[in-house]
């Protein structure tokens, strides 16, 4: 890996792209304004590539982040499951923790503290690093240092018949706060931000299957803590869509107990935007997502403490940066956007989450690549609605 860049340089070029973000600023779409207090990066890894995080925080009031780390860039086969905590509402970080390092690339990684103290952390293994190597064989377009250290990386398991058996969706579970994990074991379903509980007790994870020859797209339900998960329902494609471009999902259950789930939609009709499915009977059925006019994804669902919803998602064209709205109406519907952030130097950003402190104010985090370098960051944004 190039290592060329150092500490300083990387921060300087970070801190230029962060701009005026740093200072506090107004921001107001109709029907709907914020404050944004200051925007900082929490990385403290410059030489690694940082993606797909997801925030939650605990009862106690910890911070959790957990996102794929180690990496050389988006698709590679050093992606690792790491973790680090926060006990000042994100003023300072703890130094990086590895949870899961398998023998491929572990990617996208959610967080949950269930209503029992044990805390839920989802990943997916992928060997999609595969194809790249083999394209750098054929083309002779790597150094030989880069091609020994992919395949030392990637081939751990030199059989490739073991390495597929390393595909699959993954929970990780901890009962002493985080200080003991168990073995990875499957949860059925794969998505970014991971599973959301229910006030019956149960945990929902809306999601998709990976690595079956006909994934579904619906939700798997545990009813035991996090320890075994069942599927539960199929969500039903939209006419004329592929249910196979459908992806990412979170949900959340709203204040009149209606669940309702976001889902990443790259099928032709509303293609790039985040499609909104609903279920009134606690997830045994769902409606057929449909649109509700919002392009970006994929979108993290929070329950505010005064009932609203709102949505936090990554905007991949210009401004490049991150939005959020607000729905009054338990999902019925969503107000304009405002603005998280807009300085973003490269498309490859986003999966904002974010949790909502004690006085009521906002912390939203994500990752966000540097332009013309195969590095990225996480980013956080310390906000607060003001209407």
């Amino acid at each position: 890996m190039n290592h060329s860049i150092n500490r300083r340089s990387f921060l300087s070029t970070a801190t230029v792209a962060a701009g005026a973000s740093l200072l506090p600023r107004m921001v107001s779409a109709e029907g709907i304004s914020a404050e944004i207090t200051s925007t900082d990066i929490i990385s403290r890894q410059p030489e690694y590539y940082h993606g797909w995080s997801t925030l939650a925080r605990q009862k106690s009031g910890r911070l959790m982040l957990v996102w794929s780390g180690r990496r050389e860039g988006h698709v590679c086969p050093f992606g690792t499951v790491e973790w680090m905590t926060s006990s000042d509402n994100g003023k300072t970080w703890t130094w990086p923790r590895t949870l899961l390092d398998s023998a491929i690339d572990d990617r996208d990684a959610g967080v949950l503290e269930t209503s029992k103290g044990s805390i839920l952390v989802t990943t997916f293994s992928s060997l999609a690093y595969e194809s790249y190597i083999q394209k750098a064989k054929k083309s002779s377009s790597w150094s030989d240092e880069k091609m020994a250290r992919w395949v030392a990386e990637g081939h751990r398991l030199p059989e490739e018949e073991d390495r597929k058996k390393q595909l699959g969706t993954w929970m990780l579970r901890s009962t002493d706060n985080g200080l003991n994990w168990s073995a990875k074991y499957d949860c059925l379903v794969n998505s970014p931000h991971g599973p959301t509980q229910l006030k019956d007790g149960r945990i929902l994870y809306a999601g998709k299957q990976l690595w079956l020859e006909n994934p579904r797209v619906g939700v798997a339900i545990s009813k035991d803590d996090g320890v075994s998960w069942d599927w539960l329902a199929e969500i039903p494609a939209r006419d004329g869509d592929d249910p196979k471009n459908y992806h990412e999902l979170h949900a959340v259950e709203a204040e009149n107990g209606h669940i309702i789930a976001h889902v990443r939609n790259h099928n032709k009709a509303n293609s790039g935007e985040t499609l909104q499915s609903e279920s009134t009977d606690g997830g045994s059925t769902w409606s057929k997502p449909h649109s509700i006019g919002v392009w970006g994804l994929p979108s993290h669902l929070l329950k505010l403490k005064d009932g609203r919803l709102l949505m936090s998602y990554g905007h991949r064209r210009a401004p490049l940066g991150n939005l959020a709205r607000v729905s009054s109406d338990n999902g019925k519907t969503w107000s304009e956007a405002i603005t998280i952030s807009n300085d973003a130097t490269s498309g490859d950003l986003g999966y904002p989450s974010t949790v909502q402190l004690d006085d009521g104010s906002l912390l939203t985090v994500w990752y966000e690549s540097i332009k013309k370098q195969s590095l990225a960051v996480l980013r956080q944004t310390h906000w607060k609605l003001t209407n």
